[in-house]
């Protein structure tokens, strides 16, 4: 029987209470990674443990707020605590919001810096010691919004577009350390994002509806085929490859308004 994909690899994981967070979570532990899964929400943290220790896996919840660098410094703490080392860092927090430049409120727009950019800047950061020990990886969930300017979504936009160069930035800074650092940008995946967002549920399905004409494949994604593609790119499959920003988004990045 050949080895898993993670086998002896342990990784930290934000935004993990649903989605693409949880779901990578998930797929991490089937390949046979020790995980450390981050949120601010505990409850549904604690049920993601549960389920993947019933299944045989190694998990630990990390209730925190990312955006506070003492919650940062304890997570990466407590993972080499528990597990002694760190060879993934996934940062798959993040929050959406509408606005424009004439209705973004400064509150909002620094709240999306802070969660969605601010954050993976403080935990990478301290990561980095750890992860150049085990010649480690980091994945940034990013967005096709990173890519390609959208009304009506300005900070949003801005964060992931800050992200993006963040990924390409690093991953040459980290590349004579072995580390290397990529970047997925997903289209429109079914997840609890919009919904967290203020969307309710029949605006969010109509929303839904509407995005199988905005991407050429015809539908919107899923969270399970965004996390194998994190898989990929986390583990040495992808062991020649940093700095990249892998758009998984049925074709999206592709069009343009017409």
């Amino acid at each position: 029987m050949s080895a898993k994909l993670l086998e002896n690899k342990v990784a930290v994981i934000t935004g993990a209470s649903s989605g693409i967070g949880m779901a990578t979570a998930r797929l991490f532990v089937e390949n046979g990674a020790r995980v450390v899964v981050v949120a601010r929400r505990e409850k549904p943290l604690v049920q993601l443990v549960e389920s993947l220790q019933q299944a045989g896996g190694e998990a630990l919840a990390l209730p925190a707020d990312v955006t506070q660098l003492d919650a940062c410094k304890q997570t990466i703490e407590q993972t080499i605590s528990a597990f002694g080392q760190l060879d993934m860092l996934i940062n798959a927090a993040g929050i959406i919001a509408n606005g424009t430049i004439e209705t973004t409120e400064p509150a909002a727009w620094h709240q999306m810096m802070d969660i969605n950019l601010n954050s993976v800047f403080q935990l990478t950061q301290l990561a980095v010691p750890h992860l150049a020990r085990t010649k480690g990886t980091i994945v940034n969930v990013s967005s096709v919004t990173g890519l390609r300017a959208f009304p009506n979504v300005l900070a949003y936009c801005v964060s992931k577009a800050g992200l993006d160069q963040m990924t390409r930035c690093i991953a040459l800074e980290l590349a004579p350390k072995g580390i290397r650092v990529n970047a997925i940008n997903p289209g429109v995946v079914v997840t609890n994002l919009h919904k967290t967002s203020g969307m309710d549920e029949t605006k969010y399905q109509a929303f839904l509806e509407h995005s199988k004409t905005t991407h050429p494949l015809g539908r919107v994604g899923n969270a399970d085929e965004i996390a194998e593609s994190i898989l990929f790119l986390a583990s040495e499959k992808s062991g020649w490859i940093t700095g990249e920003t892998l758009s998984i988004d049925g074709g999206r990045h592709l069009t343009c308004a017409r």
